[in-house]
């Protein structure tokens, strides 16, 4: 009897209309991550104008949404995981939407700090989108199309500094906190429309449901399925250049041998899933993943900060002052609304070279290219230069996170994927607490040459560990 999997079927009906819905429901997610997150850009001074706060405290409010973001994406990856991509989607989603909308209404200081955190703790949840989007997509369009996906979150940015510069100038920051949570909510009415990851179901040895979804993509993409039934894992190619130990859980595997899988993921719980992540076959990309994540999110936010912070910073220690405060007026709006397209040139140079070179070369040409334009703010640099030189090191940065996030989904087996990459995204947020004290802390002190330094170390040390990771996933059929 003829079978295939479901790599065969998405490859045998390429990708269609429905993984264009797909995208646009996943890319909204994305958007609403972002503004949630470039809203921190905006919303602290205005905090620490009104209430009269300290410039710690300013600071905290940012890092009490990385830290809840932190824990979310180890939470909502373990639910995606245990009870389904929908249910993690859901959940996430009706999260962030409440606990935005009520932060808005926030009467203090340390209330707003409260339901920021639990902001965060949804928001967490925004890789969820990305590993259920890459689900639906052929191993043979996954890279080009997880580059278009990450437009969204370039869009978002772009969005919610448009939305700062119209909103704060003619209200409050509490509308632009309901403002901000609007596209989040936007995405319940349709949740009822969207389906189940098929390899999920697979995973959860649900392969009548699974083979209903693949045939709603067939009708809706108006493209056949293989003939025969569907199985799981069955044909998968392993790659011979790849450690034995890496691949092992790449190899193919039997029907009925998705129970045990199914019993991992929904009766041991975290603990076992986490106990897989460092099993013998997969630790030494997982440590690595973390360490790259941790990497990148500390740069990629912290070039965000640096764009507003360094010139501000050369003047204030030139004239001999700790710290000036920065002009609160419609400049900084346009100044990050024209620095968040920096990252499109990232986006479309990714895009060429990760079918061209692959993942792993992708990733650590970005990081040393980043490396080669932050390598001169070593030393004071004209205003101009100072900002191409910005402008490049976010374009690079940016590109470098895109692939980390196609890549991290294509290493894990599909009854761990949110969960790894759930983990992996949390430890990168990390990052994005301790980054400010350098973007911002040794700014502030003039200490411009030993912030670049930092930089320049964590960038060099991701790319050689993008180097050391042991399996190049382009054109790999995930498992």
């Amino acid at each position: 009897m003829e079978t295939y999997t479901t790599d065969n079927a998405l490859a045998a009906m390429g990708f269609g209309k429905f993984q264009a819905l797909v995208l646009v429901y996943a890319g909204m997610g994305w958007v609403a991550e972002s503004m949630e997150l470039m809203l921190l850009s905006f919303v602290g001074p205005l905090i620490r104008e009104e209430w009269k706060i300290s410039a710690q405290d300013e600071s905290l409010l940012s890092s009490v949404v990385f830290l809840g973001m932190l824990i979310g994406a180890c939470g909502w990856g373990f639910v995606s995981d245990k009870y389904g991509r929908r249910t993690g989607l859901l959940f996430s989603t009706l999260f962030t939407t409440g606990m935005g909308f009520i932060s808005a209404l926030s009467p203090n200081y340390l209330c707003l700090m409260a339901l920021r955190f639990l902001v965060g703790v949804g928001v967490g949840g925004g890789h969820v989108f990305s590993s259920w989007f890459l689900e639906f997509v052929p191993a043979q369009n996954r890279g080009t199309w997880m580059i278009v996906f990450s437009f969204f979150w370039t869009l978002g940015t772009v969005l919610e500094a448009s939305l700062a510069w119209v909103v704060i100038s003619g209200l409050n920051w509490r509308w632009l906190l309901a403002f901000t949570a609007v596209p989040c909510f936007l995405l319940l009415p349709f949740f009822g429309i969207t389906p189940e990851s098929p390899r999920y179901l697979c995973a959860q040895n649900r392969m009548s449901d699974a083979t209903l979804v693949l045939e709603r993509i067939s009708k809706t993409n108006q493209a056949a399925l293989p003939p025969g039934i569907l199985t799981y894992n069955r044909g998968i190619e392993v790659d011979q250049s790849a450690p034995t130990c890496e691949i092992d859980h790449l190899l193919p595997v039997r029907e009925k041998e998705c129970t045990d899988d199914n019993a991992m993921s929904s009766k041991s719980g975290s603990l076992a899933a986490l106990r897989s992540l460092l099993s013998r076959n997969l630790r030494r990309s997982t440590l690595l993943l973390w360490f790259v994540f941790y990497a990148n999110s500390f740069a990629y936010y912290g070039l965000v900060l640096l764009t507003s912070q360094l010139s501000d910073a050369n003047r204030s220690c030139a004239s001999g002052l700790r710290y000036v405060k920065s002009e609160q007026d419609a400049s900084l709006y346009k100044d990050t609304f024209i620095t968040s397209f920096a990252e499109i040139p990232g986006l479309l140079v990714s895009a060429v070279l990760v079918e061209w070179l692959g993942r792993k070369a992708t990733m650590w040409c970005l990081l040393f290219t980043c490396c080669g334009f932050l390598g001169p703010l070593v030393f004071h640099q004209s205003e101009i230069w100072t900002t191409g030189l910005l402008f490049g090191a976010r374009a690079c940065a940016m590109g470098s996170f895109t692939v980390l996030c196609l890549y991290a989904p294509e290493v894990y087996p599909t009854s761990v994927r949110s969960t790894g990459v759930g983990i992996a995204t949390a430890i990168g947020r990390i990052g994005g607490i301790v980054c400010p004290l350098v973007a911002v802390g040794m700014l502030r002190s003039c200490h411009q040459m030993e912030a670049i330094i930092v930089f320049e170390v964590v960038l060099c040390l991701a790319a050689i560990a993008c180097m050391l990771f042991p399996v190049e996933t382009k054109g790999r059929d995930m498992n």
